[in-house]
């Protein structure tokens, strides 16, 4: 069990707290709802941790085989509902890794990507296309 503790410091923003680390973060909402904008909102965060999860789970995996992705980039785009209840409904990943195409690894790699825990927790009605790029 992880603890976050989150303080509502007014005007749409939020302080959250990492119990182990004691790093933080704030969060805003977004110009569109009514807010600030000045950092992630909540719904980025969620963008946020699937692609870094997926990059996590890749660095595990290539860890493990003795591979060097070093340099790997994640881009992640967070496409909100035009109706209501506002929601998330896209959110397409690029994965570019600095391996050729023909690696041996490949479909480990690819495969790790998909199973990463945030993509298995995040709603499946939400479109969650991955494309890797392969610069090797």
């Amino acid at each position: 069990m992880i603890e976050i503790t989150i303080d509502y410091q007014g005007d749409l923003r939020c302080h959250a707290v990492h119990g182990p680390s004691k790093r933080d973060l704030v969060t805003d909402a977004p110009v569109d709802n009514h807010g600030k904008g000045e950092s992630f909102s909540p719904t980025d965060l969620v963008a946020t941790a699937l692609g870094t999860c997926m990059a996590t789970i890749i660095g595990i995996v290539a860890k493990r085989k003795n591979l060097d992705v070093g340099g790997m980039k994640v881009r992640v785009e967070k496409h909100m509902s035009a109706d209501s209840p506002r929601r998330i409904v896209r959110l397409p990943v690029t994965i570019e890794l600095p391996l050729p195409a023909d690696h041996p690894e490949r479909p480990l790699l690819e495969a790790s990507a998909h199973g990463c825990p945030v993509a298995h927790s995040v709603h499946p009605d939400i479109d969650k296309p991955v494309t890797f790029v392969w610069n090797g």
